[in-house]
């Protein structure tokens, strides 16, 4: 067995003008953009699907535009998670599920379920939510990861329902809200929203440095000591875990920068 998962570090979508002429070159046409970004990176978080469907030949399409080890993650219809009983989502949940997404085959990974701030945690509510999320669509393994943002997510008992189901929270670097440290899957998933426009690297290069080694400590199979635990007396198995890190919203301009200094700083 190997030692450790794979890391993976990537921005969110490819579209973005700022990215014109500084990410990309300036004589790239728009519909290379995603064949370059692909190469540069190797995740890239998709949020239009989070506000629209797409057609199964568009997933197709993106799969034949990228590497064969490059993973888009996608962020789940806002039909399905902005709801006052998350238990009715069933119908939402397998739309999403079934608009094509499979195209992407061995490209697909983790699909992010993003609450409202304004979300409370409701455990007998949020568990028949968890237990909507299948484990596989048309043959290929599904990953779960949920983004809630409020902070009374933060108590043991929805660590331990995430472990359960086999789903992983997102690992937020954020001003405003909850992280969540503890690793309940197979994978961690985190979202590095603290960056600048005026830093070359998106986050100064201490952090990239610092996320760099809690990322290698999640995918050796361990917990990275500098981060807050939400059930810090939970046995977690020493296991290997993929890992993946985005450079979202904050410093968006420079958010690729972000993705290949800490890659490299991975590797």
């Amino acid at each position: 067995m190997t030692q450790s998962g794979t890391i993976r570090t990537g921005i969110g979508g490819w579209t973005f003008d700022p990215w014109e002429g500084t990410f990309y070159p300036e004589t790239l046409a728009k519909k290379r953009q995603l064949e370059f970004a692909s190469r540069a990176l190797t995740a890239i978080e998709v949020n239009g699907t989070y506000y629209s469907s797409q057609k199964p030949a568009t997933f197709a399409k993106w799969a034949a535009d990228v590497p064969e080890n490059f993973v888009f993650s996608l962020k789940a219809s806002r039909f399905c998670t902005n709801r006052k009983v998350l238990a009715e989502a069933g119908p939402s949940v397998e739309k999403f599920l079934t608009q094509g997404i499979t195209e992407l085959g061995a490209h697909l990974g983790p699909i992010l379920w993003q609450f409202m701030a304004t979300k409370k945690f409701e455990p007998d509510d949020f568990e028949a939510f968890l237990a909507l999320l299948p484990k596989s669509q048309d043959g290929i393994a599904l990953r779960h990861v949920v983004e809630p943002r409020h902070d009374t997510f933060q108590v043991p008992e929805f660590v331990s329902l995430l472990a359960k189901y086999g789903v992983a929270a997102v690992c937020a670097d954020h001003h405003d809200y909850p992280m969540f440290a503890d690793p309940t899957t197979d994978f961690v998933y985190a979202r590095l929203q603290k960056g600048e426009d005026d830093i070359p690297s998106c986050y100064p290069p201490k952090d990239i440095d610092a996320w760099a080694g809690r990322l290698k400590t999640y995918a050796g199979g361990g917990v990275p000591d500098d981060l807050p635990a939400i059930a810090p007396d939970r046995t977690v198995e020493k296991a290997p875990r993929d890992v993946f890190a985005f450079f979202i919203s904050g410093g968006k301009v420079n958010a690729p920068n972000g993705a290949r200094a800490l890659q490299k700083a991975v590797a």
